[in-house]
């Protein structure tokens, strides 16, 4: 596993603590081996580097200690504290979009996917294109070294011209993905028209999803070739599967599992898989799976609700279903049966 430094600003937010771990779980989930954590406290990140000077020299020793060349960051970070951050402490900056894209291009398996994560990592790439040439820096703000405010630097031009390259990349890719969406639509419409009613799975990743849809195929009499991937991980499945199942009164139901959750979902991976997730508007009923045994379920929960929110998708009906409940004590059970009566 490669060795990491992870490193997050505390800005004295409740969920800061879990949000650290959470990024460690991510970045086990790229394989990487967190060698070192450091925080700094602050009541902003540092606009230029996101953490102050002294920090960033802590972050430079840890690194070389652990031998670890890698810096995770748990937030976003502007192209220019990535640039300035990168100088401090002599790392390579991954900030928490670009992992969270670095471990759904590790996992896409479907084509759809595939031309999802492209499409959204070359859209994160293009506010980050920049050239590490002082000269051409220069060039890019004087306009180069004939006088005329209207000439343009080889900078500048090169920065164009890649960003014509992504752009031109970005609307292949995106022609690819609408032609792959149309023939779902077109299948899609189809199974509305054959009156099938359909349930589909949604949660925070990890939360059990894929083990439950596969527990009701099972059920249901489904063979094993028909059970979807499952592991103890991180978005293990980035796929949309849908199974017919039979219910034991005999009634045909669609079962759908879809891509887990995680709270501060990049925009462009929403916006990415946001044609992915056509599938819950087709639904007739949403069940909410929550790892009942999580620390920090309700956080879980509400993040969810929010990014079904911010996919106009509040006013589906749905269940909470809450997995895991083997692994409570029955203290804890208890005090769960309080907190959502059936």
């Amino acid at each position: 596993m490669t060795p990491v430094i992870i490193c997050g600003a505390d800005l004295n937010q409740p969920d800061f603590d879990y949000t650290m771990q959470e990024l460690a779980n991510l970045a086990e989930a790229c394989d990487m081996e967190v060698k070192d954590t450091v925080i700094q406290k602050l009541e902003r990140p540092v606009s230029a580097s996101y953490v102050g000077r002294g920090k960033a020299e802590e972050i430079k020793t840890q690194g070389k200690i652990h031998d670890a060349k890698i810096l995770i960051v748990n937030d976003e970070l502007t192209p220019m504290q990535i640039r300035n951050l990168g100088d401090l402490t002599d790392m390579k900056i991954i900030d928490r979009t670009a992992l969270i894209l670095e471990i759904f291009a590790s996992r896409a398996r479907s084509k759809e996917a595939k031309l999802q994560v492209q499409i959204a990592q070359l859209r994160i790439s293009l506010p980050r294109l920049h050239t590490d040439n002082d000269k051409v820096k220069l060039d890019q703000q004087t306009g180069g070294g004939s006088g005329s405010f209207n000439s343009r630097g080889g900078g500048e031009t090169k920065l164009e011209k890649d960003r014509r390259v992504i752009g031109k990349r970005i609307s292949i890719l995106k022609k690819e993905l609408k032609d792959i969406e149309e023939k779902q639509n077109v299948t899609r419409k189809q199974r509305d028209a054959s009156g099938l009613r359909s349930v589909a799975l949604v949660g925070y990743t990890n939360a059990g999803k894929s083990t439950t849809m596969n527990g009701l195929l099972r059920a249901c009499g489904k063979d094993d070739d028909k059970q979807v991937f499952e592991k103890d991980m991180l978005f293990a499945t980035l796929d949309t599967t849908t199974r017919k199942i039979e219910l034991p009164h005999g009634q045909p139901l669609l079962l759908t599992d879809t891509v887990g959750f995680i709270r501060n979902l990049p925009k462009e991976l929403m916006d990415a898989f946001r044609a992915t997730l056509e599938e819950l508007e087709s639904a007739d009923l949403l069940v909410h799976v929550a790892d009942a045994s999580h620390p920090d379920l309700l956080q879980q929960i509400t993040s969810v609700e929010t990014i079904l929110e911010e996919l106009e998708l509040q006013h589906m009906p749905r269940i909470l279903l809450l997995n895991k409940w083997d692994l409570l004590d029955v203290p804890a059970r208890a005090e769960l049966a309080d907190a959502f009566p059936h």
